[in-house]
């Protein structure tokens, strides 16, 4: 290893090389501790995004950057899982499912992130609680866990490393969007977390990081395949983003839905129950976890003691044990914006698209999310809509109701959120929900 240097690797990767588990090793060593400078990590990057990685290089890159930190361990029990969605606009799954897995009784250790760009973030919405702590220390974590069966919390100074310097660094020289880098960066700190199964919700769609299924299915396989070479048995839905996830996007308003569908109540209007399709995902991932986490053998029992842990009211109980050890002793408590403003549609016909990003755009003018990791949000505000695709609408009738605190950029959103819906003089049929599964 003495004779490697930053520049001989760069070449190799520059050249569409295999790398050595110590060319890799000592990269990442270097760049944690400074000795490796932004401009040859950055070199690096970029020649990744002309030669990419292997997966074999990519699964040892992945355990390197675990490793670069603090690595949890749960000891006493046999399996712990994890859910991790690619992100979307309405996508509150993790506070149902998680919930619903506990109240089967296998562990769930989740480490979640905050939203940033159109896509909402976890612990945001947890947030929107009163008193929810999401900064715990590893041990209190770990003993959460071992306690109750659930935490969900962000990720801590110590806990890859590598990846939040990686990240930030290639968030500004335009390299973020490279699968190896992007497996990389999120099972290295699923990894850490030490959990034994995983599963994967990863979405396609006009709200979605991957617009296309073949690339949402490309990153899918290659996400489940890094987890296996590194020992986490892992299952992946691809599911899609062409629409908002529920009824509501915005940190408030997602809490009061999970914690509706927690308390098995609907939300029905013109006779279709906006709260289905979230809570339907949130059954089959949470049965695919209890599949990952060898709690049943097959998909028909996961799934049978997922609808039992949610109609019985174990999950919702499970949700307010999580709420009370990190601090909210009220999980009802949280403040929804009092001013509301409607948007009408302006002709009759059928719901045939919606451009999905733009309501998460939409829903960052009102201070529901952040352009920037250092933008406050107003936990309050976000965006409700009276329809989804393939519904018939009325001339007049509520298109969206956003909630907002202050009028500045209401406007803007409004004209938004107009722009973001088609309606025609046709029908279509509503895109599936779920597309596939790689289990």
């Amino acid at each position: 290893m003495k004779d490697l240097t930053p520049t001989q690797i760069i070449r190799n990767r520059k050249l569409g090389q295999e790398h050595t588990e110590e060319e890799l090793q000592f990269f990442i060593d270097g760049f944690v501790s400074g000795a490796i400078p932004d401009y040859q990590m950055s070199a690096f990057a970029m020649a990744c995004f002309f030669n990419p990685l292997s997966k074999d290089n990519t699964a040892t890159l992945t355990r390197i950057m675990k490793e670069s930190g603090d690595v949890i361990q749960f000891e006493g029990v046999d399996n712990v899982v994890d859910k991790h969605s690619t992100g979307g606009v309405g996508d509150k799954i993790t506070m149902i499912c998680d919930p619903i897995v506990a109240a089967c009784g296998l562990p769930v250790a989740s480490i979640a992130g905050r939203g940033l760009g159109h896509t909402g973030g976890t612990l945001d919405k947890l947030e929107a609680i009163k008193g929810f702590n999401v900064f715990l220390s590893t041990q209190e974590f770990v003993d959460q866990v071992n306690s109750s069966g659930l935490s969900i919390m962000g990720q801590t100074d110590n806990l890859c490393p590598a990846d939040k310097k990686l990240y930030a660094l290639r968030d500004v020289t335009e390299t973020v969007d490279i699968i190896p880098l992007i497996c990389a960066s999120i099972m290295s700190k699923k990894l850490a977390e030490g959990v034994t199964g995983l599963v994967l919700d990863v979405k396609h769609g006009s709200g979605a990081f991957m617009k296309d299924i073949e690339h949402a299915r490309e990153l899918a396989t290659w996400l489940k395949d890094i987890a296996e070479k590194n020992g986490v048995k892992c299952h992946a839905l691809l599911t899609c983003m062409e629409q908002p996830l529920g009824r509501f996007a915005g940190n408030a308003l997602e809490i009061k839905e999970c914690i509706d569908i927690l308390q098995s109540k609907t939300c029905v209007e013109n006779n279709i129950d906006f709260y289905e399709d979230t809570r339907e995902l949130s059954l089959e991932l949470a049965a695919h976890m209890l599949l990952v986490g060898n709690k049943y053998s097959t998909k028909q029992e996961a799934r049978r003691a997922a609808e039992g842990a949610l109609t019985s009211g174990k999950a919702y109980e499970a949700f307010i044990k999580m709420c009370t050890a990190q601090g909210a002793s009220d999980p009802h408590d949280f403040n929804i914006a009092e001013s509301t403003t409607t948007i009408v549609t302006p002709e009759s016909g059928h719901v045939t698209a919606v451009d999905t990003e733009m309501v998460g755009r939409a829903n960052i003018l009102l201070k529901a999310g952040r352009l920037k990791n250092t933008d406050r949000i107003d936990h309050s505000t976000g965006v409700e809509w009276h329809f989804k695709i393939g519904s018939t609408v009325k001339k007049g009738d509520s298109l969206f109701t956003l909630y907002h605190s202050g009028d500045e950029h209401l406007e803007s959103a409004k004209q938004m959120l107009l722009e973001s819906v088609t309606v025609s003089d046709f029908n279509i049929e509503p895109p599936k929900l779920i597309d596939e599964v790689l289990a």
